[in-house]
């Protein structure tokens, strides 16, 4: 028998506007989706490095909630939308995931949800 799913929420709004949880675990694997940089009151931060660093502490804590931590990601995809800001946030990058040195992929993209937004990430983790 397959093993029952666990989800994670974050409280942002788009979850429960279009249907979805901030990660699902199911078994070993947790799959975190795309996180915008979302702060409690709404606001956002312009500074790129700030937003990805906003954008792991969500991926973080949902990761935390299914049994997981930074060590057990083994893949994130960060969205950007400037090039200039990739530096910025492969730094951070580095500082959350250097231990787990997960596969990677940074790709520049036209726009994001919200248009204050300059980066989102997704990860992965297998979690034992």
């Amino acid at each position: 028998m397959a093993a029952e799913p666990r989800r994670a929420r974050s409280g942002s709004p788009f979850e429960e506007r279009f249907g979805f949880s901030r990660a699902v675990r199911i078994g070993e694997r947790v799959l975190v989706s795309g996180t915008g940089p979302v702060w409690p009151d709404g606001s956002c931060d312009r500074a790129p490095a700030a937003q990805a660093r906003r954008c792991c502490e969500i991926i973080l804590a949902a990761l935390a909630e299914l049994g997981g931590e930074a060590a057990d990601v083994v893949r994130t995809r960060m969205l950007i939308t400037d090039a200039a800001a990739a530096e910025e946030v492969g730094a951070v990058h580095r500082e959350v995931f250097a231990e787990a040195a997960p596969a990677a992929t940074m790709v520049v993209v036209a726009a994001l949800l919200d248009p204050r937004w300059v980066v989102e990430i997704e990860a992965e983790a297998v979690v034992a």
